[in-house]
């Protein structure tokens, strides 16, 4: 199981009821960097902790703008459908929204509900679960198929995405899909792949964009510090997402 996560992400855990506060007080010593957010009848149940605080007297629906606005990670001990409607009227753009976590009742369930990829949440809710000996519910298409991310991939080593949202769409249906893809790295670390399993058998590896016979591949993911001209994009329509490393990198 992955715990790669932005190693400061501001993370918000919320609670309302005496056994959310409970199950708080229980994971915030692991996580001494977290601010609480808790209804201010319940804060009783948490001990002497060395996490940021917030008591709240009315209603958390009161709460969620700026929880969205100061926090990277938001971790609810609430259930799934109330934190729903909760952001639903907060919601913009994965570039833009938190990750959003639940943790059931229980405590044996961390569930992402938004962000999970780019927002982070995904790589939260493991890094959560790990310290509440609880399981991440992943429900992104890459995690449960244990192939590449498209829109995350290589961020972990500076690389930059450089595509249209269509094209990122378009090639991450493909990969889910399982697809023959062209995986071509001509720059950058080559330590880019990090599950535990094998390379899916649709993601064909090549060193330099020449050798790809492009007939053969439905799109191409291209890791490279060459210039791509306008005919090249074109000519490839939605088929091309194009990784930027750091040039530091081997």
């Amino acid at each position: 199981m992955s715990t790669d996560i932005d190693p400061q992400p501001r993370i918000a855990l919320i609670a309302i009821t005496r056994h959310g506060a409970r199950q708080v007080n229980a994971l915030a010593p692991a996580l001494p960097a977290a601010s609480i957010c808790i209804a201010e009848k319940v804060a009783g149940e948490l001990g002497a902790l060395p996490n940021s605080l917030h008591m709240y007297n009315g209603a958390l629906r009161d709460e969620i703008g700026p929880l969205f606005s100061q926090f990277d990670q938001l971790v609810f001990f609430v259930s799934l459908g109330a934190v729903v409607r909760l952001i639903a009227p907060f919601l913009k753009s994965k570039d833009e929204d938190p990750g959003v976590l639940v943790v059931d009742d229980a405590g044996e369930f961390v569930i992402p509900v938004l962000s999970g990829h780019v927002g982070g949440a995904n790589a939260c809710a493991e890094f959560i679960a790990d310290l509440l000996g609880a399981r991440a519910v992943l429900t992104t298409a890459s995690d449960v198929g244990k192939t590449i991310p498209v829109d995350i991939l290589g961020r972990a080593l500076g690389w930059k995405l450089e595509a249209p949202k269509l094209n990122v769409t378009r090639v991450s249906a493909d990969v889910v899909n399982g697809e023959p893809i062209a995986f071509v790295q001509e720059a950058g670390s080559r330590h880019w792949w990090t599950r535990p399993t094998p390379l899916p058998a649709n993601i064909h590896l090549f060193d330099e964009f020449e050798a790809v016979d492009l007939a053969r591949f439905k799109s191409v993911l291209w890791v490279t510090h060459r210039d791509i001209s306008a005919g090249l994009w074109q000519s490839l329509q939605e088929r091309l997402v194009v990784y930027r490393p750091p040039h530091d990198t081997v």
